[in-house]
């Protein structure tokens, strides 16, 4: 069979499991909707969330981020690493034991406020649609390019899919259906990468193939080889360092509080049925993760390595059949300025003019094809792509469904509203945001991973701060928190709305604050936000005594051990 129709089969016996799934577990109360009855085992919570939280960016974007940007693609390996250890260790088991499932019914409750709660539902709507929109982004990539659709059609079919299992299923059904995706996932980045860590390196294990010798026999290192593949071209060695050290810092600082902040992710703690629970599904969570993230830069060094070997300075006509039918989708072009018919891939450090645009999400996608696998597995990566931003995205669409019907219309609006009309009004709401998210996808801001590290700035300079406070400051009260989180979010959206929207012909390095670039620029938001929270807590009243001896009952660990009730 021919690459489109094994995508098909790959792609239709996965939609098919996630929606059989959906329907198995579908929700039937709002405790069932919201966290899933709060009884997953924490094996497959820890696969949930390993699923949810390798979206797009991480399946798709990440090792075309690393393949592209070479050793400065580590920053988001760094960052979104050391934020899962940091969510696990330091935040997870503390929210598990308060007993909100949601951000801002932490928010609200811990600093004792209406206002606090709905400076929290804007927060996770706003970082929750930034975040979706990458999502949405990269499954229209993979339809455009594998089903011969225009890429808005792609986003189109994404959402009623996310929308079949999500709003019928709840956080119930994209629990187990996320299990099931993180499976797919998983098996279609790993294939592909043991099959060409065996063609170039001969060996097995793609962690060992990147840093080992080509199987040619001339006992050259594969990163040697690319490094001399990418100065013969103009470019930057692959393995030098080319970023500034304090944007460096930065945009890997904003990855991993981010992600300590992601209420998305955050969220799954609460479906499991302890405390200790929590603390081993996040210990399951960060393994599983660890196998894609492992393999991410061998991914990125074998697809930029046969990329480079068969692409530059070669005949239009000779080139790949992969080549042709991703041209076909626009995410890559041939501009033949000087119409030799040679497709000219340099650096700008060649005086030869670049005539070669490549989109790096497709470079994960493209991977098998560019290394001649069997159509199979072209198929089968497809199906990987889908299942990483659909996964998220569902969780993505049950935080802002959840914020609007339970944290506005349950806990501040309507607090008398029956569960039945509660659960209606979260799927309408799920309803409406699928739409919202769809309209992002096909106008997003930026590629996929760039959406998404704007996402994990906007959730570090506003959430971050309020929750480690509202956990280890029992000083911190409801002015302090409130107001910081404002500062921080308006200072973060600002800047990047300035440079990415306003002036993008501004967005350079010569015109960034201490050449701080967007996407690092959380960072300073975080800052803010810690120390406008400190300042303004320290000139008003404390907390109630009520509000204290919570946050002291929170990190004592006695009876943790124990199973906590939630509160619907």
């Amino acid at each position: 069979m021919d690459v489109r129709a094994w995508t098909f089969v790959m792609v239709g016996l996965s939609f098919a499991l996630y929606i059989a799934v959906a329907i198995w577990s579908r929700a039937g109360s709002t405790n069932e909707f919201y966290v899933a009855g709060g009884n997953v085992p924490a094996v497959l919570n820890g696969m949930a969330t390993a699923a949810d939280w390798m979206s797009a960016a991480s399946f798709i974007s990440m090792a075309g981020l690393i393949s592209f940007m070479g050793r400065d693609g580590s920053v988001y390996l760094m960052g979104w690493t050391g934020g899962y250890v940091l969510l696990a260790l330091l935040l997870a088991p503390y929210l598990r034991k308060f007993g909100k499932f949601t951000v801002p019914d932490f928010i609200g409750d811990r600093y004792y406020s209406q206002t606090g709660r709905v400076v929290a539902v804007i927060c996770a709507i706003f970082v929750s649609f930034t975040y979706v929109s990458g999502q949405m982004r990269g499954v229209g990539i993979v339809f455009s390019r594998f089903l011969d659709v225009d890429i808005n059609i792609g986003v189109v079919i994404g959402m009623g899919i996310v929308f079949f299992y999500a709003v019928l299923g709840g956080m119930k059904g994209i629990t187990y259906t996320q299990v099931a995706q993180y499976c797919v996932l998983i098996f279609a980045y790993l294939v592909p990468a043991i099959f060409i860590s065996i063609m170039m390196t001969g060996n097995a294990v793609p962690q060992f193939g990147f840093g080992g010798t080509i199987a040619d026999g001339s006992g050259v290192f594969l990163l040697d080889k690319l490094d001399s593949l990418s100065t013969d071209l103009g470019f930057d060695a692959y393995t030098l360092g080319r970023k500034d050290m304090l944007n460096t810092f930065c945009i890997t600082a904003v990855l991993m509080v981010g992600t300590a902040g992601l209420p998305h992710v955050i969220v799954r703690f609460y479906t499991v049925p302890k405390v200790s629970a929590a603390r081993t599904s996040a210990g399951w969570a960060l393994l599983f993760i660890a196998l894609l993230y492992t393999t991410a830069p061998a991914v990125a060094a074998f697809v930029r390595t046969n990329l480079l070997t068969t692409i530059p300075n070669s005949r239009y006509e000779d080139a790949p059949n992969w080549f042709k039918k991703w041209e076909n989708t626009g995410l890559i072009k041939f501009d033949d300025k000087n119409e030799d018919g040679i497709i000219q891939y340099v650096g700008s450090n060649s005086a030869i003019n670049n005539e070669l645009i490549i989109d790096q999400d497709i470079m994960v996608l493209a991977n098998p094809e560019i290394a001649n696998l069997p159509n199979w597995i072209v198929g089968l990566v497809a199906a990987g792509g889908l299942a990483a931003a659909l996964s998220t995205a569902a969780g993505l669409l049950l935080v802002i469904s959840s914020s609007i019907a339970h944290d506005l219309l349950k806990k501040w609006l309507r607090p008398d509203i029956s569960e039945k009309k509660e659960l209606f009004t979260a799927r309408i709401a799920a309803g409406i945001a699928v739409c919202i998210a769809g309209y992002f996808g096909i106008n997003p801001p930026g590629f996929v991973a760039q959406v998404v590290a704007f996402a994990f700035g906007l959730a570090a300079a506003s959430f971050f701060p309020a929750i480690i406070l509202g956990i280890f400051y029992k000083r911190m009260n409801r002015e302090g928190a409130v107001t910081g989180m404002i500062a921080g979010i308006t200072l973060t959206a600002g800047y990047i709305i300035y440079f990415k929207f306003i002036h993008p012909e501004l967005n350079t390095k010569d015109h960034w604050w201490l050449g701080i670039s967007p996407e690092g620029i959380g960072a300073i938001g975080m800052i803010v936000n810690f120390i406008v929270s400190m300042m303004v807590s320290m000139v008003t009243p404390p907390p109630p005594t009520d509000v204290q001896e919570l946050v002291e009952r929170i990190r004592i660990p006695v009876g943790s051990s124990e199973s906590h009730e939630i509160s619907v």
